[in-house]
């Protein structure tokens, strides 16, 4: 199957958009069952709709759907299985047994403990429906343009869903429940590489948490309780998770995002360091580029990674201010000195509205930000053009 042409720096998101208030309060209708699944769809379309029309008019190059039908960029995953519920950290805290422990973890963080939701295990997990392959095929009837379909990874979707005093029963550990994720998610992979992906992205933020709090519980991925003390463990479960799930992916563009969170303006709650200690194991992951952040300095200094693209942050989602062309021109120029300008994309740290109920960012700031990251491609493309 052919797909469609990139220019140089091609510019796309992470994945999610800011959703508007109606949208926000039918996703809470509909989990209440006071609205119905058909008028639900009805009203995600046109938010889908919108954001396509705000990436084409910003001069994307990749397009995403914007996560508008999702709750969160992993809890979504509770309405397409069986064997999964939608628990609010409040109601985690009334379950797990180290209720004082759960507790200073959500004191920690700049979190509502209403506000964020997790997806968790309660029984034996089935696909009751696929994850993405519908939104990918509604966004392919709307646009020309090649589409990144994210996904969130086997990793965290398995720490995540783990919760001992709901999952036990069923899964007496969470290697166990891994090999249910890895057999969902590939299925998954398969069916959205025949339905036309460009590029699928697998989201495993919670690989961050790993190094950068030395393996203790202090998280920003909601229910990731189910850890090992030793990180390099975990980093070793997470890669062949990943790689499991990678198998047969051919025909299309694999990534892997990782971020240090994005719950909140404010930079103090969430973790920084450099990519240095992850970068073994990232180039070890069989996905042919991996999305960073670089526009925030908790990220540390440029690196490079043997064999693979890099999706370059190069503006913060968090911030309102509007990184000028220039300034993301220099960022780019930076990357050039690592990645040949082939193995380069372009975009933001991380997506504008990762939890529904808690976006980072409006709209106008958010497209301003991907007007900026094109005209700066633009510029860059010019200067790199054969005279």
């Amino acid at each position: 199957m052919s797909r469609p042409s990139l220019p140089l720096l091609p510019v796309t998101m992470v994945g999610s958009w800011p959703r508007p208030k109606e949208l926000l309060r039918a996703q809470k209708q509909l989990r209440q069952g006071q609205l119905s699944q058909t008028a639900f769809n009805a009203l995600a379309d046109q938010a889908v709709l919108n954001v396509l029309r705000l990436q084409e008019e910003a001069g994307m190059d990749v397009v995403t759907d914007g996560e508008q039908r999702r709750d969160n960029f992993y809890s979504f995953v509770a309405q397409k299985l069986s064997g999964v519920k939608l628990m609010t950290l409040l109601e985690m805290l009334n379950l797990i047994e180290d209720k004082a422990g759960f507790e200073r973890l959500l004191q920690t963080l700049d979190v509502p403990a209403y506000s964020i939701s997790n997806p968790t295990c309660v029984g034996k997990i089935e696909r009751r429906q696929p994850l993405a392959v519908d939104e990918l095929r509604f966004v392919k009837q709307h646009t020309d343009k090649p589409v990144k379909i994210p996904l969130p990874g086997p990793y965290l979707l398995t720490r995540a869903m783990y919760v001992a005093e709901a999952t036990h029963p069923f899964y007496p550990n969470k290697e166990d429940l891994a090999e249910d994720v890895v057999r969902i998610l590939r299925d998954e992979v398969q069916e959205l590489i025949a339905a036309g992906a460009d590029f699928i992205q697998f989201d495993e933020p919670v690989l961050t948490e790993l190094v950068f709090t030395q393996g203790q519980t202090r998280t920003f991925m909601c229910a990731a309780l189910a850890a090992r003390k030793d990180p390099a463990e975990e980093l070793e479960f997470a890669v062949s998770l990943i790689n499991r799930v990678l198998e047969g992916a051919e025909g299309v563009r694999t990534g892997l995002h990782i971020c240090r969170g994005n719950w909140s303006q404010d930079e103090s709650t969430l973790l920084r360091g450099s990519y240095e200690p992850l970068a073994p194991y990232l180039e070890r992951i069989k996905v042919q580029q991996l999305v960073l952040e670089y526009a925030t300095e908790r990220a540390g200094d440029l690196i490079p990674f043997e064999g693979k693209e890099l999706g370059l942050g190069v503006v913060n989602p968090r911030t309102v201010r509007i990184e000028s062309p220039e300034e993301i021109q220099t960022s780019i120029r930076q990357a050039l000195a690592y990645f040949p300008p082939d193995r380069l994309f372009l975009n933001p740290d991380c997506g504008f509205g990762t939890f529904s109920h808690r976006p980072v960012n409006s709209a106008e700031v958010a497209f301003q930000k991907l007007r900026a990251i094109t005209e700066a491609a633009q510029s860059i493309r010019r200067k790199l053009a054969p005279h």
